[in-house]
C-alpha cells in the first residue's frame, strides 16, 4: 500500500485547536431547532485538519453523523472505531462497491436510474437521492426521474431510500435569488416521491449559518465548523463569531547575511539591494505551500516577513526584518505577539478560497492536537 510519510523529525508543524471545533459547532447547534442535526463533513481529510481526530471532537460536540466525499473516507471512519455512527458519501460510487458499503453499514449518494441495475447486494444498502436544484453536477432533474427511481427502490427490499438531498451553489452570497430558485425547485422535485424520505438535508455550511429556516432535518456542517467563512462576503453577516481551528507554524533551519547583488533561489528572481538577513524554512510545495506563495508576508516573532525566491519542493526562504537565531518560530497560518496571518489572507493572495488553502496542506505535515 502507498503511503503518504509524516515528517514528525523536522520542526514543522499543524496545530488544531480541538476547541475551536467544539466551540462552531454547539455555536451552531444553539441556533438550530432541537430536531436537527449536524452532520460534521469531515471529506477530504476534514479539508485538511486531520479526519480522524476531527470526527471524535465533532462527535464529542454533538455531531450525528459524518459526510464524505469518497468509499474510502467512509471506511476509513468505520476502521477508526466509528462502527455505529450514520456516514454518507456525498460523491458517486462504483457499483461494484455498493456491497462494501452495505457491509459496512454506509450511506451511499445515488444519482441515476441505471445506477440500481445490476447491483447485486448481499445485504440492504441506504441510499440517498441526489436532486439536482441547480449546482449542475450530480443529481436527477425532474420529479419523473425522483418517482421513477423510487419505484424501482421499492420493488426490492435490498435497497433502502434513507434520504434525499440537494447542496446549493450561492448559498455564500448576499443575493438570494438563486438560492430560492434551487429551494423551490428541490421542493417540487420532492413532491415526486410518494414516501418522505427519513432524512430531507439541504444546508452546507452558508445555509446552515445564514438561512436555518431550511434545516430539513440535517445540515452538513463543513468549512466553519474549522472556523472559516464560507466566503468573504458574508463573513460579516455570520450569527456569531467562527473560531478557526488551523495553524501552520514551522522553524528557522538557517540565518545568513546576503550582501547587495547576492540572489537566492532557482531562477535567480530575488536579488539583494542591501544587506539583508534572510531564513531557511524546511516547508515547500509538496507540503501544500505552493509556489505562488512567493511574496506572501508571513510572522516571525509578530513581525511580518515575505516569502522571498520561488518555493522550493521542500524548502522556502524569508526576509527577515533584522538577525534571528536558528530555532526561531515562523508562523505561517495564525496568531504570533497579537498579529495573526488567516487562511483568508493566504486566500487572498493566492486569489483563490480558504477552503483550498487548508486543504493544499498535505499529510506530510504532522497534526498536532490541542485542548
Amino acid at each position: 500500500m502507498e503511503i503518504m510519510v509524516t515528517g514528525w523529525h523536522r520542526p514543522t508543524w499543524i496545530e488544531i485547536d480541538r476547541s475551536a471545533i467544539r466551540e462552531n459547532i454547539k455555536n451552531e447547534q444553539k441556533k438550530l431547532p432541537k430536531n436537527v442535526a449536524v452532520w460534521a463533513v469531515v471529506k477530504a481529510n476534514a479539508y485538511g485538519h486531520g479526519i480522524i481526530e476531527v470526527a471524535k471532537t465533532a462527535k464529542e460536540a454533538g455531531a450525528k453523523g459524518f459526510c464524505v466525499a469518497i468509499l474510502d473516507e467512509a471506511l476509513a471512519l468505520r476502521e477508526a472505531g466509528f462502527q455505529d455512527d450514520f456516514i454518507l458519501v456525498l460523491g458517486a460510487t462504483r457499483k461494484e462497491d455498493a456491497n462494501l458499503a452495505a457491509h459496512n453499514n454506509i450511506s451511499l449518494t445515488i444519482f441515476r436510474e441505471d445506477w440500481l441495475d445490476g447491483v447485486h447486494l448481499e445485504t440492504p444498502l441506504k441510499v440517498h437521492l441526489k436532486i439536482d436544484s441547480g449546482m449542475g453536477r450530480l443529481g436527477i432533474r425532474s420529479a419523473e426521474e425522483a418517482e421513477q427511481i423510487e419505484a424501482k427502490i421499492v420493488q426490492t427490499d435490498m435497497f433502502f431510500l434513507e434520504g434525499a438531498y440537494t447542496h446549493f451553489a450561492t448559498a455564500d452570497q448576499l443575493e438570494t435569488s438563486y438560492f430560492e430558485q434551487q429551494l423551490a425547485k428541490f421542493d417540487a422535485i420532492l413532491k415526486g416521491l410518494k414516501s418522505r424520505p427519513r432524512f430531507v438535508h439541504a444546508a452546507n455550511s452558508a445555509a446552515a449559518l445564514l438561512q436555518s429556516q431550511i434545516g430539513f432535518d440535517a445540515v452538513r456542517f463543513g468549512i466553519s465548523m474549522y472556523g472559516l467563512a464560507p466566503s468573504i462576503e458574508i463573513k460579516s453577516n455570520l450569527p456569531f463569531k467562527l473560531k478557526p481551528a488551523l495553524a501552520l507554524y514551522t522553524e528557522m533551519v538557517h540565518v545568513k547575511k546576503l550582501a547587495p547583488g547576492d540572489s537566492v533561489s532557482y531562477g535567480a528572481t530575488y536579488t539583494a539591494t542591501e544587506r539583508e538577513w534572510i531564513a531557511t524554512l524546511p516547508i515547500g510545495y509538496a507540503d501544500g505551500l505552493i509556489r505562488h506563495y512567493s511574496g506572501f508576508q508571513v510572522l516571525v516573532d509578530g513581525k511580518k516577513a515575505p516569502i522571498i525566491g520561488r518555493v522550493c519542493m521542500d524548502q522556502t526562504i524569508i526576509k527577515l526584518p533584522y538577525e534571528f537565531q536558528t530555532g526561531t518560530k515562523v508562523t505561517i497560518i495564525g496568531m504570533d505577539h497579537g498579529n495573526s496571518v488567516t487562511a483568508d489572507d493566504a486566500a487572498k493572495y493566492l486569489d483563490t478560497i480558504n477552503y483550498e488553502v487548508t486543504c493544499l496542506l498535505t499529510e506530510r505535515i504532522p497534526r498536532k492536537y490541542i485542548n
